[in-house]
């Protein structure tokens, strides 16, 4: 009994060695404690598990495969199974393997439903594959469990955008300005969301074939916010921030409820706020609004308290 306490011991302080050099970077030397723990214990799912992690971050994922596969069948943890699953869908990711991805994913949500690192993960591999439409869902799914995570809301507008959904892509364009305004990816979201809003058009996607159904409800959303834009040809505005805030007043509150985020955005639509939400989403592209929100911390704090206390669905 007491030898097989030592060896349990000797494995332990193995692994917590590794784990202290994998966080240094120190792949290599980290991949040593591993193996050594599984020398003394082979089955053992933490060490199976943070070998192949240590693989996988030094660039040689496949590798860690048969170790990410002994530690999804020998462990009783739901996390640390979830987060294997998740792991072996990021290295077939990596590889290029979608569907094996998408499948490893899978099995790791039907294992805890509740982690939205894995929606997010799935998501990222359909969309890379193209798989638009059901991109659009993990993304959905990983808002509904973090509706503050900047990176699932952007990459929910991108897919949409992709399938030309732009009332969708729009509103999601704005919830992760509203979240990530200042950064070299806001700059690109309010590129897209000019885009939008100038009317301009989406080129046909190389290996992507919309649905009929897709292609109906971008049409639908398109035609809707041209009939909505239409008047904005004709009328002059003090400043692009000044037009921006008109084309936004307008599009939140014609839509409504009808889409996600329509009814949050509908709200803030209904407040003085919404000037001040369109200096913070354009900052990053007009110099201008960065000054003035420095300028005007009360009008921004009163944004981010209304911001506070609505609900996000």
């Amino acid at each position: 009994m007491a030898t097989g306490i030592s060896r349990a011991q000797d494995a332990g302080s193995l692994i917590k060695e590794g784990q202290q050099l994998s966080a240094q970077k120190k792949y290599t030397e980290a991949t040593e404690k591993y193996k050594s723990a599984l020398t003394i214990e082979p089955e053992n799912t933490r060490a199976n598990y943070e070998l192949a992690f240590t693989l996988f971050a030094s660039g040689k994922g496949t590798e860690g495969i048969p170790y990410i596969e002994k530690a999804i069948k020998g462990n009783s943890s739901v996390q640390l199974t979830a987060a294997s699953y998740s792991l072996l869908g990021s290295i077939y990711g990596n590889a290029n393997q979608f569907l094996k991805a998408i499948a490893a994913y899978k099995n790791g949500i039907k294992t805890d439903s509740t982690n939205q690192r894995i929606y997010y993960n799935l998501g990222i591999v359909q969309y890379r594959s193209k798989q638009y439409p059901d991109a659009e869902q993990s993304f959905i799914s990983a808002i509904k469990r973090d509706s503050a995570d900047a990176g699932s809301v952007r990459m929910y507008a991108l897919a949409t955008f992709h399938q030309n959904k732009r009332a969708d892509a729009l509103l999601g364009f704005s919830r992760f300005l509203q979240l990530e305004p200042n950064s070299a990816r806001s700059k690109e979201a309010f590129g897209n969301l000019q885009n939008i809003l100038q009317r301009g058009t989406l080129q046909a996607e190389a290996g992507y074939q919309p649905t009929a159904t897709v292609k109906a409800e971008a049409f639908a959303q398109n035609k809707a916010i041209t009939k909505i834009l239409a008047g904005f040809m004709t009328r002059k505005y003090a400043s692009p921030t000044a037009l921006l805030t008109a084309q936004l007043k307008e599009l939140f509150t014609a839509f409504g409820s009808k889409y996600k985020f329509a009814d949050y955005y509908y709200k803030l639509s209904q407040t003085d706020n919404l000037p001040t939400f369109a200096r913070v989403i354009s900052q990053s592209s007009f110099p201008e609004n960065a000054k003035w929100i420095q300028d005007n911390a009360a009008k921004v704090g009163e944004l981010n308290k209304w911001a506070k206390e609505t609900r996000v669905q």
